[in-house]
């Protein structure tokens, strides 16, 4: 477990649709060097939870801090330049471009230079080394000239996590990298994320068990919009709540 203060705070966050709560007073602290876990089933609220910690959507109540500052008010745009990056359950390349093209982008995006007007942003020197940085971090420095859209369905996966490095983020929020990995690419998707907690906060949302536990520092259970454990990997395993919630959904699929 990570003694670092937390970078990311999220203090009893709710979110109401209409009549309906998605996210009931969830809290939750994101620190470097320690990867998050969150999980759940369907429809728990975990999508949306990322939605409100990268302010794709507002919360209807409770309060989120970075770094020492409420950005419950910021824009996603905003959050992004501060420091919050996030993937997505879809994949979000630009695969008619190159691998490289699409880290540059992002980069750029992260870099703005508008007074720029006679250099060709693809010739940006200080984007590009950016973009080589991540693609390096994130395993894939021999890809970079290759199509984006010819990658494996893994290898997609880590270009997206590589674009978010592109932007140097201080807080990574992934949601479901894993999904559709056989084993082989499930394996060099978790090495990738233990070697970025080092020097990241790291939010996992995903489906796949065994690789949590695998992965997790930390743990959170989300049964619809709530919490109902967090702890380290064996207490969550040994919690009687997350036994009855798990327990009681597979007995409901095996009954006749």
């Amino acid at each position: 477990m990570s003694d670092a203060p937390p970078l990311l705070v999220a203090d009893r966050i709710t979110r109401r649709f209409g009549g309906l709560t998605a996210v009931s007073s969830v809290s939750l602290a994101l620190a470097e060097g320690e990867i998050h876990a969150v999980i759940g089933t369907n429809g728990a609220g975990k999508s949306t939870l990322i939605n409100m910690l990268s302010g794709e959507l507002p919360a209807t109540s409770g309060t989120i801090a970075f770094d020492g500052h409420d950005v419950g008010g910021w824009s996603q745009p905003r959050r992004a330049r501060a420091g919050i990056g996030r993937s997505y359950q879809r994949t979000t390349i630009f695969p008619e471009f190159t691998v490289l093209e699409n880290c540059r982008l992002c980069a750029q995006a992260a870099l703005p230079r508008a007074w720029a007007l006679w250099e060709a942003a693809q010739r940006c020197a200080a984007s590009l080394a950016v973009a080589h940085e991540a693609l390096a971090a994130a395993g894939l420095a021999d890809a970079a000239q290759r199509g984006a859209g010819t990658l494996s369905h893994g290898g997609k996966r880590q270009l997206e996590i590589a674009m978010c490095l592109a932007t140097k983020p201080r807080v990574l929020l992934l949601d479901e990298p894993l999904a559709g990995m056989g084993a082989e690419e499930t394996d060099r998707m978790l090495a990738l994320l233990a070697s970025l907690k080092a020097t990241h906060a790291v939010l996992l949302v995903e489906h796949d068990m065994d690789a949590v536990f695998r992965i997790a520092d930390r743990i959170t259970v989300m049964v619809n919009g709530a919490v109902i454990a967090s702890g380290t990997p064996a207490e969550v395993r040994a919690s009687p709540e997350v036994q009855a919630a798990y327990l009681g959904q597979e007995q409901h699929r095996a009954a006749p």
